[in-house]
């Protein structure tokens, strides 16, 4: 039978987008900051990063095969659904994605975010991207954010291969006591205090999917390896605390503690976006290069058809929903799946409160 998708006649890629040229890397630095005040000496210095690639960031070439990819899995399952994206930061932007999925008559989308967790600037800045990008479109369409899928086994199955893999590389010696250095990107620690309906969110769930990736590891393996949650590309006033510790100081801290060998695993990105690429591949990478430590990086979730397929599944789940039908809904680890809606003070603008779509408040 083929799966209704009922009332949604479309899915909206959002993403956070990303220079694709060196003449774009600035600008695109100035949208990131706009209204931070950082000065343009600073987005300078950033932008450093992208010049080693070229001043091109791999996330627009990653959505792009992801969409051929969603394209591929829907018809595959039957679903005639158009597939649009949008970007925050960069071309194509939303505000331009609405206005063509109102010229095409579109009347209700469901929004797939490649930001997996709860924060500020993992989904309720997206919620306020939505609400601005659909304010100054005439018959724009409503716009329904998919839940948040940290938890999903489409999202987590693919990281414990890829943490598996990963181990499999590094020397047969140091193997079996090999570290798991789960990586997410650092956020101030004031935004994950507020981070979900209760706080602490952000943290809470990645220690939740690493907690069943180690599981996982260790009923293929017979090992429980050791493991921690830390952070890269840390930004802001050095004043303002964020969430610690670093990936290369923690590099550090094994080393000085006996530490054979460890595996990166980037939990907290969905791709090889410019955090993976430079802050692991580049920069750590280079400091275990110098202190002889034995490290190697798992894969992201990228275009792995179980995390492909994750969008299709959230979406006939949340159009069953909306429908008033009974569905079960997919999760591993601790937490349950998470809310549809998200509730009335979830994740609040730490700067100012503004509107925002696809929540209880909206």
């Amino acid at each position: 039978m083929t799966p209704d998708p009922a009332p949604y006649d479309a899915v909206l890629l959002v993403s956070f987008g990303g220079p694709e040229k060196p003449d774009d890397v600035v600008p695109f630095l100035e949208n990131v900051t706009r209204g931070r005040g950082i000065p343009r000496e600073r987005l300078e210095e950033v932008g450093e990063h992208y010049f080693l690639f070229g001043g091109r960031s791999p996330i627009n070439d990653q959505n792009r095969a992801f969409l051929a990819a969603l394209r591929e899995d829907l018809a595959g399952a039957g679903l005639d659904l158009p597939v649009y994206w949008g970007n925050r930061n960069w071309d194509p932007y939303l505000t331009d994605t609405i206005a063509q999925m109102a010229a095409d008559g579109v009347r209700r989308a469901a929004c797939f975010v490649t930001s997996a967790y709860s924060s500020y600037s993992s989904c309720r800045q997206y919620r306020e991207n939505l609400f601005d990008a659909v304010a100054g479109v005439e018959n724009a369409p409503v716009l329904d954010k998919l839940r948040n899928y940290f938890n999903h086994p489409g999202f987590v199955e693919p990281m414990v291969d890829a943490t598996l893999a990963a181990l499999a590389e590094l020397p047969a010696e140091v193997r079996d006591t090999a570290h798991l250095a789960f990586v997410t990107h650092s956020i101030p620690d004031s935004m994950n205090d507020g981070s979900g309906p209760e706080g602490n969110a952000y943290v809470e769930q990645h220690l939740s999917v690493a907690e069943a990736v180690v599981d996982r590891v260790r009923q293929e393996t017979g090992r429980r390896h050791d493991h921690r949650l830390v952070f890269c590309s840390r930004s802001g006033s050095p004043q303002t605390p964020w969430l610690e510790p670093d990936i290369n100081d923690h590099l550090e801290e094994l080393h000085g503690a006996g530490a054979t060998g460890v595996v990166m695993v980037p939990i907290g990105f969905v791709s090889d976006h410019m955090e993976v690429i430079y802050d692991l591949d580049t920069e750590a990478l280079a400091t275990a290069k110098e202190l002889g430590l034995p490290v190697t990086r798992a894969a992201t979730a990228g275009l792995d058809p179980r995390f492909v397929a994750t969008v299709r599944d959230l979406l006939l789940e949340r159009a069953a929903v909306e429908r008033g039908e009974e569905v079960a809904r997919a999760a591993v680890g601790s937490w349950g799946p998470c809310w549809d809606r998200c509730p009335v003070g979830c994740c609040p603008n730490p700067r100012a409160e503004r509107p925002a779509l696809a929540g209880a408040d909206s």
